[in-house]
């Protein structure tokens, strides 16, 4: 693919023909323009005039003919000498499009780096890098005498230019070997060089320390699943074979999953020299995964993830677009990478709730990766010691084939967890602390004698999690969202997480003028500072949001880690997943109650999975490991079911709990917000709504679809907007289209252009 650059191209006589132009506006239509013939090519870009600004847009097929006559007008300008999207990517788009009830522009914006959806970028996203490259040769010294005569440095030049292969970057020849321009100039002007333009891949990982290849020798498990996934790659290279079903890969923690994700890949990429993708749910986890596969794979491997800067982005999606790279590694959207003959996709960790987007398009990337397999027939793996509910009933359904790792990898067993039950009061003799509990301090202290290192674990950010006046009881509250602020004792401010509005730290009620103010709640800045004092000879490192906002700062935290330059990690949710340290031989969760009684149904099958998935973290060494949870709800079958890793026994009874009240994996969901700054307004507006849909699905005939509201969000104002929603529940997925579409088309608005904006969720992973 190629970027067109310049002027428009020239008609040379091609009649003018229409196209349909999806723009990336929240309207659910496609527009009519006027462009070339002869440049008429759905995927390309085209730059048109639309309501009084430029946009770029995507050509996706021939314009409506017919109609009342009305004014078409013409493209701008061809972006693209090439299209950006083949037919296979226009397809799953105007699936996700059709199935998430969004814009299909805005879908193929979602799909595409960043710079090729810009229509204020006039030069092009490719950086280049001045040369200077000889063009002939001076054989002897007598030749060389006659052409340079007294013009010593372009000799030097020359000669230098010679034992670097007849080619140098200009910046290296007038930095490092000091020659001026006038003398690169000479030789050119002499005939003997030039200057090309040559262009330069931008790769953050390019330095990556890569690891030596492990020699494992592979499990009687791991051999068990990669000869089935292998099988069923070789099942799919028939043109009229159909893809298999996708595979869940069921493996406890430390089982080796990414060992046979290699395995498949080797099969896929080198054997059959067909395209792949991995997707992982962190930004944290990228480079040690990056540097696991390169190990493997070396550059066929292209990185793409929100925290590459845009130039970045679009080079590594160049180098898989063009073939260079044939392996795309990258959080949610890189399941759009735009490979060549796709073979397979996994999507590690697949029950993480940060492959939902939360904008639009809201789509799941393990949903869009299932589907983009089917299309492509290829190979699909999901894999989690943890999975989705959703993906576990599948499994029992038959419409996922099963693959299980029951076993760590090297023999090694899982680690023993114990329950430190926060409602028993300590011993008088014991030390007391609100944070770490005796039975977890002591342990610190035994790991730090032994020179090993711990992982604790609090899912809140923040030092304390409010501020609360005793005299009247008033908490300071954010004035845009209905939560309170989280005081951040590092920055001396109160900070909103959902607004990210900041207030100084107060020294007295708003409400009473009174100046006894309790800071309460617990936050890992608190225990941070908790852990400094009780153990003041350790080396302690801090993994949240906080701390990790610089470029490269997870990598950097993770790299001490690995270097044993840190004996205690703490952080939040990001620490607990897919981090593999054989120096960490004890996991410490601070409180294993923070999410579970939020108002959400998901919220026990997250702390069911966020506590396995970090209790995983111990004991991955020939040292072994113990892992210790806090908890005041020492009999919730959550927490039981994490103390025996029996995750079996988590799913089914969860499972029970859900069907009563037809949530998923039970039914189809919708989750249709409404909101605005006028709370009345809201109201009013959502109560016509949900009339108005409920009597759609009774004259339009829509079987089987429950509806359930309104009323209002759990958090029911955010960033000054009112927040009120409905429930749309079926068993299957077409009714919940069918009436998602007519409620878009009834109360979709433009916006900008009205207060009250409408949101349809489909498959929400959260109600919050």
């Amino acid at each position: 693919m190629s970027v067109r650059q310049g002027p428009p191209p020239a008609r040379d006589g091609a009649a003018p023909a229409r196209v349909e132009v999806a723009l990336p506006v929240p309207v659910p239509r496609t527009f009519t323009y006027e462009i070339d013939a002869a440049h008429a090519r759905p995927g390309v870009r085209v730059r048109v005039p639309f309501a009084g600004r430029r946009l770029v847009g995507w050509v996706t097929g021939p314009g409506r003919e017919g109609g009342p006559p009305r004014e078409i007008r013409a493209v701008e300008r061809v972006l693209d000498a090439e299209p950006v999207f083949d037919a296979a990517m226009l397809r799953l788009c105007r699936w996700i499009a059709n199935y998430y009830l969004a814009p299909l522009g805005v879908v193929l914006r979602a799909a595409l780096p960043a710079v090729l959806s810009n229509a204020r970028r006039t030069t092009s996203p490719v950086k280049t890098e001045r040369l200077l490259r000889l063009v002939t040769e001076l054989p002897t010294l007598t030749s060389r005498d006659e052409v340079f005569g007294r013009s010593h440095r372009q000799r030097e030049c020359f000669e230098t230019l010679e034992s670097l292969n007849g080619s140098a970057r200009v910046a290296d020849l007038t930095g490092r070997y000091g020659f001026s321009m006038s003398v690169l100039r000479g030789l050119v002007k002499r005939g003997l060089a030039e200057f090309v333009e040559r262009p330069v891949v931008r790769d953050p990982f390019a330095d990556i320390e890569v690891p030596a290849p492990p020699d494992h020798v592979l499990t009687a498990a791991q051999r068990a699943a990669v000869e089935r996934l292998t099988e069923a790659v070789h099942g799919t290279t028939g043109p009229e074979t159909p893809a298999p079903h996708p595979f869940l890969l069921l493996g406890v923690t430390g089982s080796g999953k990414t060992r046979v994700y290699i395995e498949l890949l080797r099969e896929v990429v080198v054997r059959q020299g067909r395209g792949a993708i991995v997707l992982v749910p962190e930004i944290a986890l990228t480079p040690q995964t990056v540097a696991r596969f390169r190990a493997q794979f070396g550059d066929d491997v292209a990185v793409l993830h929100s925290a590459l800067s845009d130039g970045e982005r679009y080079d590594a999606w160049r180098a898989l677009a063009s073939g260079a790279r044939r392996i795309a590694i990258g959080a949610r959207s890189a399941v759009f990478a735009p490979l060549r003959d796709l073979g397979a996709i996994i999507v590690d960790e697949e029950h993480e709730a940060s492959y939902k987007q939360g904008e639009a398009p809201r789509y799941h990337a393990r949903e869009v990766a299932i589907m983009r397999t089917r299309m492509a027939r290829a190979i699909c793996v999901l894999g989690s010691a943890t999975p989705a509910l959703e993906s576990w009933h599948n499994a029992q359904r038959g419409k996922f084939t099963l693959l299980e790792l029951p076993e760590r990898a090297m023999g090694r067993p899982l680690p023993p967890v114990r329950v430190v039950d926060l409602r028993r009061p300590a011993r008088s003799k014991e030390r007391t602390s609100r944070i770490l509990s005796p039975p977890l301090a002591q342990a610190i202290g035994r790991t730090l004698e032994r020179g090993e290192q711990t992982i604790l674990l609090l899912n809140r950010r923040g030092y304390a999690t409010f501020v609360q006046c005793r005299s009247c009881g008033e908490v300071f509250r954010c004035g845009e969202c209905n939560v309170s602020l989280t005081w951040h004792r590092a920055r001396r401010r109160l900070v909103c997480h959902y607004c990210f509005r900041e207030e100084p730290t107060p020294v007295q009620c708003g409400s009473c003028a009174s100046a006894d103010l309790s800071f309460l709640g617990v936050g890992t800045e608190q225990v941070e500072r908790e852990v400094a004092d009780g153990f003041p000879h350790a080396r302690v490192a801090r993994m949240d949001v906080d701390t990790t906002s610089a470029r490269w700062s997870h990598h950097e935290i993770l790299d001490r880690v690995e270097r044993r330059e840190v004996d205690i990690l703490l952080g939040t949710q990001m620490i607990a997943k897919g981090l593999d340290f054989p120096g960490v031989t004890l996991v410490g969760v601070v409180n294993a109650d923070v999410a579970m009684n939020l108002p959400d149904f998901r919220a026990t099958e997250r702390t069911f999975q966020l506590l396995t998935q970090v209790a995983g973290r111990a004991g991955r060494g020939p040292a072994g490991g113990e892992v210790l949870i806090q908890t005041a709800l020492p009999g919730h079958y959550a927490i039981t079911a994490a103390i025996s890793h029996d995750y079996g026994a988590f799913v089914e009874r969860e499972l029970a709990e859900r069907r009563p009240a037809r949530y998923p994996p039970h039914t189809r969901m919708t989750n249709a917000v409404l909101s605005g700054l006028d709370e009345r307004a809201v109201q009013d507006a959502v109560t016509a709504a949900a009339a108005w849909t409920e009597e759609t699905l009774r004259t339009e005939t829509i079987p089987g679809v429950l509806l359930t509201g309104p009323a209002p969000c759990p958090i029911d104002r955010i960033r000054g907007r009112w927040r009120w929603h409905f429930l749309l529940r079926s068993e299957r997925a077409g009714p919940l289209a069918a009436i998602g579409r007519l409620l878009q088309h009834r109360y979709t608005v433009t916006a900008g252009r009205a207060e009250l904006r409408l949101v349809l969720d489909r498959d929400p992973v959260t109600l919050l």
